[in-house]
């Protein structure tokens, strides 16, 4: 490897360095009573840090941001009530959801008896009802029968009595007749 001269602008370990040359026709920086732009940026930036110190911005901002906290902390606060108040009120309606399915329930118990109850009076009045209109039935044929052996007496005692007479004024005369009758009143006599 060949050896190069270090040249000016380099370091001795291989390092580039740069170097800044003034040309006296080139730009000058403009200055103020000697005072370039640098000192003036900075005069300028505590001019305005003291401006706000001064108009007291930290503690405007301070103010704002405690309001704005104390809203945040209104605000959750109002969320938190009405977290609870939701939570009451589905509590409530959860507790009026069971006693209306309890209720329910009573009510299809109830109704459940009282249909039995109402089936087995039925099944009772439908029974009395047969027994009842049993009875009638027999009451009826029984009078019917009364009535039948009745008017078939009559006809047997009218039908004798005609036979009986047809009899008796054929067999018998006038003279049997006050024969007869003669006896009748002395039987008759003697009682």
């Amino acid at each position: 490897m060949a050896e190069h001269p270090v040249a000016a602008g380099e370091a001795a370990h291989g390092e580039t360095t740069a170097s800044v040359e003034h040309h006296s026709g080139g730009h000058e920086e403009a200055t103020f009573l000697g005072l370039g732009a640098p000192w003036f940026a900075a005069a300028a930036m505590v001019a305005v840090i003291l401006l706000v110190l001064w108009k007291k911005v930290p503690s405007a901002i301070g103010h704002a941001l405690d309001k704005k906290i104390e809203g945040i902390r209104n605000q959750l606060d109002e969320a938190a009530k009405l977290r609870a108040e939701a939570e009451t009120l589905r509590n409530e309606y959860q507790a009026k959801a069971a006693a209306a399915d309890a209720e329910r329930q009573t009510i299809l118990d109830r109704a459940r008896q009282e249909a039995e109850a109402i089936v087995e009076q039925a099944k009772a009045d439908t029974a009395a009802l047969i027994e009842r209109r049993s009875r009638m039935a027999e009451d009826k044929i029984a009078a019917a029968e009364r009535q039948a052996i009745d008017d078939v007496r009559a006809k047997a005692a009218s039908a004798a009595a005609a036979a009986a007479a047809r009899l008796i004024s054929e067999d018998m005369g006038a003279d049997a007749d006050k024969t007869m009758v003669d006896r009748t009143i002395a039987e008759l006599g003697k009682a």
